[in-house]
Protein backbone atom coordinates (compact mmCIF):
# COMPACT_ATOMS: atom_id res chain seq x y z
CA UNK A 1 0.00 0.00 0.00
CA UNK A 2 1.62 3.43 -1.04
CA UNK A 3 1.66 5.99 1.47
CA UNK A 4 -1.13 8.37 -1.11
CA UNK A 5 -3.35 5.57 -0.08
CA UNK A 6 -1.58 4.98 3.48
CA UNK A 7 -2.52 9.06 4.23
CA UNK A 8 -6.34 8.60 3.31
CA UNK A 9 -7.08 6.13 4.89
CA UNK A 10 -5.93 7.07 8.35
CA UNK A 11 -8.04 10.70 7.86
CA UNK A 12 -10.98 7.64 7.60
CA UNK A 13 -10.14 6.11 10.64
CA UNK A 14 -8.49 8.63 12.55
CA UNK A 15 -11.27 9.39 14.76
CA UNK A 16 -12.04 5.91 15.87
CA UNK A 17 -8.67 5.01 16.61
CA UNK A 18 -8.44 7.34 19.00
CA UNK A 19 -11.69 6.45 21.22
CA UNK A 20 -9.62 2.79 20.42
CA UNK A 21 -6.83 4.10 22.18
CA UNK A 22 -8.34 6.55 24.93
CA UNK A 23 -8.53 3.03 27.10
CA UNK A 24 -4.94 1.26 25.83
CA UNK A 25 -2.39 3.81 27.88
CA UNK A 26 -0.16 1.11 29.85
CA UNK A 27 -1.66 -2.14 28.51
CA UNK A 28 -0.10 -5.24 27.56
CA UNK A 29 -1.21 -7.10 24.65
CA UNK A 30 -0.61 -9.90 22.29
CA UNK A 31 -0.10 -9.26 18.81
CA UNK A 32 -2.95 -10.20 17.94
CA UNK A 33 -4.89 -8.15 19.96
CA UNK A 34 -7.46 -10.01 22.75
CA UNK A 35 -8.17 -9.45 25.98
CA UNK A 36 -6.70 -5.83 26.65
CA UNK A 37 -5.39 -5.57 29.96
CA UNK A 38 -3.64 -2.60 31.84
CA UNK A 39 -0.30 -3.34 32.69
CA UNK A 40 0.78 -3.55 36.34
CA UNK A 41 4.48 -3.79 36.33
CA UNK A 42 6.22 -1.61 38.91
CA UNK A 43 8.59 1.03 37.77
CA UNK A 44 12.08 1.58 39.11
CA UNK A 45 12.17 4.10 42.07
CA UNK A 46 12.45 7.57 40.99
CA UNK A 47 16.45 8.95 40.41
CA UNK A 48 17.64 12.28 39.81
CA UNK A 49 20.18 12.22 36.39
CA UNK A 50 22.33 15.29 35.60
CA UNK A 51 23.75 16.45 31.97
CA UNK A 52 27.83 17.21 32.18
CA UNK A 53 28.18 20.64 31.03
CA UNK A 54 29.70 19.99 27.90
CA UNK A 55 26.81 17.88 27.08
CA UNK A 56 23.86 20.42 27.83
CA UNK A 57 22.91 20.24 24.02
CA UNK A 58 22.82 17.41 21.34
CA UNK A 59 26.37 17.77 20.63
CA UNK A 60 29.26 15.28 19.19
CA UNK A 61 28.94 12.62 21.38
CA UNK A 62 25.29 12.76 22.18
CA UNK A 63 23.73 10.82 19.40
CA UNK A 64 26.65 8.76 18.89
CA UNK A 65 25.90 4.74 18.99
CA UNK A 66 27.92 1.36 19.51
CA UNK A 67 28.97 0.14 16.42
CA UNK A 68 28.37 -2.96 15.55
CA UNK A 69 30.66 -5.84 15.60
CA UNK A 70 30.12 -6.92 12.36
CA UNK A 71 27.84 -8.19 9.75
CA UNK A 72 24.46 -8.66 10.70
CA UNK A 73 24.24 -12.51 11.25
CA UNK A 74 21.64 -14.88 10.41
CA UNK A 75 18.49 -15.59 12.81
CA UNK A 76 19.91 -19.36 12.72
CA UNK A 77 23.44 -18.00 13.88
CA UNK A 78 22.83 -16.28 16.87
CA UNK A 79 26.07 -15.88 19.00
CA UNK A 80 25.16 -18.69 21.91
CA UNK A 81 24.47 -17.06 25.45
CA UNK A 82 23.37 -13.21 23.58
CA UNK A 83 20.50 -11.16 24.54
CA UNK A 84 19.40 -12.15 20.74
CA UNK A 85 19.38 -15.61 21.47
CA UNK A 86 17.72 -15.22 24.79
CA UNK A 87 14.84 -13.43 22.91
CA UNK A 88 14.37 -16.03 20.25
CA UNK A 89 14.32 -18.62 23.01
CA UNK A 90 11.38 -16.62 24.10
CA UNK A 91 9.69 -16.74 21.38
CA UNK A 92 8.36 -13.26 21.52
CA UNK A 93 10.18 -9.86 21.16
CA UNK A 94 8.62 -7.50 23.56
CA UNK A 95 7.78 -4.05 22.82
CA UNK A 96 7.06 -1.29 23.90
CA UNK A 97 4.96 1.60 21.27
CA UNK A 98 3.07 4.23 20.82
CA UNK A 99 -0.96 3.35 20.21
CA UNK A 100 -1.85 7.15 19.28
CA UNK A 101 1.06 8.50 17.12
CA UNK A 102 -0.55 8.20 13.64
CA UNK A 103 1.63 7.26 11.17
CA UNK A 104 4.27 6.33 13.46
CA UNK A 105 2.04 3.73 15.97
CA UNK A 106 -1.42 3.71 15.78
CA UNK A 107 -4.09 1.08 15.77
CA UNK A 108 -6.04 0.53 12.95
CA UNK A 109 -9.80 -0.19 14.12
CA UNK A 110 -10.40 -2.38 10.99
CA UNK A 111 -7.74 -4.64 11.70
CA UNK A 112 -6.65 -4.17 15.74
CA UNK A 113 -3.20 -4.14 14.14
CA UNK A 114 -1.01 -1.31 15.52
CA UNK A 115 0.76 -0.11 13.10
CA UNK A 116 3.38 2.69 11.59
CA UNK A 117 6.59 3.46 10.62
CA UNK A 118 7.63 2.73 14.30
CA UNK A 119 5.86 -0.55 14.28
CA UNK A 120 7.69 -1.37 10.89
CA UNK A 121 11.22 -0.75 11.98
CA UNK A 122 9.87 -3.54 14.90
CA UNK A 123 8.86 -6.10 12.65
CA UNK A 124 12.46 -5.53 10.70
CA UNK A 125 14.25 -6.52 14.24
CA UNK A 126 11.31 -9.50 15.19
CA UNK A 127 12.51 -10.42 11.20
CA UNK A 128 16.28 -10.54 11.83
CA UNK A 129 16.10 -12.28 15.43
CA UNK A 130 13.49 -14.66 14.18
CA UNK A 131 13.99 -15.25 10.05
CA UNK A 132 10.44 -14.75 10.39
CA UNK A 133 8.16 -13.29 6.56
CA UNK A 134 6.01 -10.55 6.65
CA UNK A 135 2.86 -12.33 7.20
CA UNK A 136 3.69 -14.03 10.35
CA UNK A 137 6.01 -11.25 11.64
CA UNK A 138 3.39 -9.42 13.89
CA UNK A 139 2.37 -12.40 16.05
CA UNK A 140 5.83 -12.55 17.04
CA UNK A 141 5.66 -8.68 18.49
CA UNK A 142 4.75 -8.91 22.26
CA UNK A 143 3.52 -5.41 22.30
CA UNK A 144 2.71 -2.88 25.42
CA UNK A 145 1.04 0.42 24.84
CA UNK A 146 3.03 2.96 26.89
CA UNK A 147 3.04 6.78 27.20
CA UNK A 148 5.75 9.26 26.81
CA UNK A 149 6.51 8.46 30.33
CA UNK A 150 7.04 5.10 30.50
CA UNK A 151 9.39 4.59 27.85
CA UNK A 152 12.55 4.33 30.46
CA UNK A 153 10.88 3.01 33.36
CA UNK A 154 9.38 -0.03 31.19
CA UNK A 155 13.00 -0.58 29.90
CA UNK A 156 14.65 -0.32 32.85
CA UNK A 157 12.72 -2.69 34.83
CA UNK A 158 12.92 -5.18 32.00
CA UNK A 159 9.52 -5.06 30.80
CA UNK A 160 10.39 -4.28 27.00
CA UNK A 161 12.95 -5.55 25.33
CA UNK A 162 13.17 -1.94 22.87
CA UNK A 163 11.05 1.03 22.93
CA UNK A 164 9.87 2.40 19.27
CA UNK A 165 8.00 5.32 20.08
CA UNK A 166 9.24 8.81 18.43
CA UNK A 167 12.05 8.87 21.47
CA UNK A 168 14.99 11.38 21.41
CA UNK A 169 18.43 10.75 21.86
CA UNK A 170 20.20 12.90 24.41
CA UNK A 171 22.80 12.33 27.27
CA UNK A 172 20.27 12.81 29.59
CA UNK A 173 18.66 9.50 28.82
CA UNK A 174 22.04 8.05 27.73
CA UNK A 175 22.68 7.79 31.41
CA UNK A 176 19.36 5.44 32.22
CA UNK A 177 19.53 3.50 28.77
CA UNK A 178 21.25 2.60 25.72
CA UNK A 179 20.07 3.65 22.01
CA UNK A 180 20.41 2.51 18.61
CA UNK A 181 21.69 4.64 16.23
CA UNK A 182 19.55 7.48 14.64
CA UNK A 183 17.19 6.14 12.77
CA UNK A 184 14.65 9.05 11.81
CA UNK A 185 15.60 13.21 12.44
CA UNK A 186 12.82 15.15 13.97
CA UNK A 187 12.43 18.54 15.53
CA UNK A 188 9.68 20.33 17.93
CA UNK A 189 6.97 23.03 16.36
CA UNK A 190 4.44 23.92 16.74
CA UNK A 191 -0.18 23.43 15.75
CA UNK A 192 -2.95 25.37 15.80
CA UNK A 193 -6.19 25.76 14.95
CA UNK A 194 -6.43 26.11 10.66
CA UNK A 195 -8.15 29.58 11.75
CA UNK A 196 -5.28 30.64 14.43
CA UNK A 197 -3.69 33.60 13.82
CA UNK A 198 -0.16 32.45 15.46
CA UNK A 199 2.53 31.58 13.11
CA UNK A 200 5.22 30.32 15.80
CA UNK A 201 6.36 29.05 19.23
CA UNK A 202 7.37 32.75 19.35
CA UNK A 203 4.02 34.60 18.94
CA UNK A 204 2.50 31.82 21.59
CA UNK A 205 5.14 32.98 24.13
CA UNK A 206 4.26 37.01 23.60
CA UNK A 207 0.72 36.10 24.22
CA UNK A 208 1.47 33.91 27.26
CA UNK A 209 -0.93 31.24 25.84
CA UNK A 210 -1.77 28.05 27.04
CA UNK A 211 0.02 24.88 24.99
CA UNK A 212 -0.60 21.28 25.49
CA UNK A 213 2.61 19.27 25.38
CA UNK A 214 3.10 15.47 26.00
CA UNK A 215 4.21 14.16 29.58
CA UNK A 216 7.56 12.96 30.03
CA UNK A 217 8.52 14.46 26.98
CA UNK A 218 11.75 16.12 25.45
CA UNK A 219 8.87 18.49 24.19
CA UNK A 220 8.06 19.29 27.90
CA UNK A 221 11.56 20.03 28.80
CA UNK A 222 12.24 22.34 25.81
CA UNK A 223 8.94 24.19 26.65
CA UNK A 224 9.88 25.14 30.37
CA UNK A 225 13.00 25.90 29.52
CA UNK A 226 13.35 28.23 26.63
CA UNK A 227 9.86 29.26 26.83
CA UNK A 228 8.47 30.19 30.65
CA UNK A 229 6.43 32.60 29.33
CA UNK A 230 3.97 29.65 28.16
CA UNK A 231 1.53 27.90 30.21
CA UNK A 232 2.17 24.24 29.53
CA UNK A 233 -0.28 21.38 29.85
CA UNK A 234 1.31 18.16 29.95
CA UNK A 235 -1.06 15.10 29.50
CA UNK A 236 0.24 11.64 29.39
CA UNK A 237 -0.96 10.75 25.51
CA UNK A 238 -0.59 13.19 22.62
CA UNK A 239 -4.57 12.19 21.25
CA UNK A 240 -5.38 14.04 24.68
CA UNK A 241 -4.01 17.39 23.38
CA UNK A 242 -5.69 17.21 20.25
CA UNK A 243 -8.59 16.60 22.38
CA UNK A 244 -7.66 19.76 24.29
CA UNK A 245 -7.60 21.89 21.61
CA UNK A 246 -10.59 21.03 20.24
CA UNK A 247 -12.67 21.77 23.51
CA UNK A 248 -10.58 25.27 23.65
CA UNK A 249 -9.12 24.42 26.86
CA UNK A 250 -5.44 24.90 24.77
CA UNK A 251 -4.29 27.27 22.16
CA UNK A 252 -2.20 25.19 20.20
CA UNK A 253 0.01 21.57 20.80
CA UNK A 254 3.83 21.61 20.74
CA UNK A 255 5.51 18.29 19.52
CA UNK A 256 7.71 16.82 16.97
CA UNK A 257 6.47 17.56 13.56
CA UNK A 258 6.22 14.06 13.28
CA UNK A 259 3.61 13.49 15.33
CA UNK A 260 2.06 16.93 14.49
CA UNK A 261 1.61 15.80 10.97
CA UNK A 262 0.09 12.82 12.26
CA UNK A 263 -2.70 14.89 14.19
CA UNK A 264 -3.06 17.04 11.44
CA UNK A 265 -4.20 13.54 9.28
CA UNK A 266 -6.70 13.23 11.81
CA UNK A 267 -7.98 16.94 12.15
CA UNK A 268 -7.73 18.67 8.64
CA UNK A 269 -9.23 21.64 10.10
CA UNK A 270 -5.76 22.51 11.70
CA UNK A 271 -2.44 23.06 10.60
CA UNK A 272 1.27 23.28 11.92
CA UNK A 273 3.16 26.65 11.95
CA UNK A 274 6.68 27.52 12.73
CA UNK A 275 9.97 26.16 11.89
CA UNK A 276 11.51 23.47 13.85
CA UNK A 277 13.14 25.02 17.61
CA UNK A 278 14.84 22.49 18.14
CA UNK A 279 16.63 18.77 17.03
CA UNK A 280 15.42 15.77 17.58
CA UNK A 281 17.50 12.39 16.62
CA UNK A 282 15.28 9.17 17.08
CA UNK A 283 16.78 6.28 18.63
CA UNK A 284 15.71 2.84 19.39
CA UNK A 285 15.74 2.48 23.14
CA UNK A 286 16.71 -0.61 24.55
CA UNK A 287 17.96 -1.63 28.38
CA UNK A 288 21.23 -0.10 29.00
CA UNK A 289 23.03 -3.09 29.97
CA UNK A 290 21.91 -4.93 26.55
CA UNK A 291 25.09 -3.74 24.50
CA UNK A 292 24.90 -7.13 22.50
CA UNK A 293 21.48 -6.14 21.28
CA UNK A 294 22.40 -2.41 20.34
CA UNK A 295 25.18 -3.47 18.15
CA UNK A 296 22.72 -6.02 16.49
CA UNK A 297 20.41 -3.43 15.83
CA UNK A 298 22.74 -0.96 14.42
CA UNK A 299 24.36 -3.99 12.40
CA UNK A 300 20.01 -4.05 11.13
CA UNK A 301 19.34 -0.49 10.70
CA UNK A 302 23.16 -0.52 8.69
CA UNK A 303 21.54 -2.97 6.11
CA UNK A 304 17.99 -1.05 6.13
CA UNK A 305 20.13 1.89 5.17
CA UNK A 306 21.81 0.53 2.19
CA UNK A 307 19.37 -1.94 0.83
CA UNK A 308 16.63 0.52 0.41
CA UNK A 309 14.42 -0.98 3.44
CA UNK A 310 14.51 2.13 5.64
CA UNK A 311 13.83 4.36 2.40
CA UNK A 312 10.66 2.04 1.45
CA UNK A 313 9.18 2.13 5.37
CA UNK A 314 10.17 5.89 5.06
CA UNK A 315 7.70 6.50 1.87
CA UNK A 316 5.16 4.17 2.79
CA UNK A 317 4.32 6.40 5.90
CA UNK A 318 5.71 9.44 6.29
CA UNK A 319 6.28 10.67 2.62
CA UNK A 320 3.30 12.08 1.65
CA UNK A 321 2.74 13.83 5.01
CA UNK A 322 6.29 14.93 5.40
CA UNK A 323 8.04 15.17 1.88
CA UNK A 324 10.89 13.26 1.08
CA UNK A 325 13.57 12.42 3.02
CA UNK A 326 16.87 9.94 3.47
CA UNK A 327 17.96 8.33 6.18
CA UNK A 328 20.28 9.49 8.54
CA UNK A 329 24.15 8.68 8.71
CA UNK A 330 24.91 6.21 11.28
CA UNK A 331 27.14 7.63 14.24
CA UNK A 332 29.26 5.40 16.15
CA UNK A 333 32.23 5.85 19.08
CA UNK A 334 30.52 5.34 22.05
CA UNK A 335 32.36 2.71 24.16
CA UNK A 336 31.30 0.38 26.89
CA UNK A 337 32.19 0.99 30.69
Amino acid sequence: MNARTRTSRALAVALPALLLVACAGGERLPAAVQGEAPSTSAAPPAQTFTCPADQQEVGDLTPKSYAPDGPLPSPDDLPAGSTMAAIRASGTLRVGVSADTLLFGARNPQTGQIEGFDIDMLKEVAKAIFGADDDTVYDLLDIVVIPYSQRIPKLRSGEVDIVAHTMTINCVRWQQIAFTSEYYTSGQRVLVEATSSYQSIDDLAAAQATVCVPDGSTNQENLARDYPQITAVAVPDISDCLVAMQSGAVQAITGDDTVLAGLQVQDPATKVVGENFSFEPYGLGIAADRVDLVKFVNALLAEMRDDGRWQAIYDDWLAAALGPQSPPAARYGRTEG
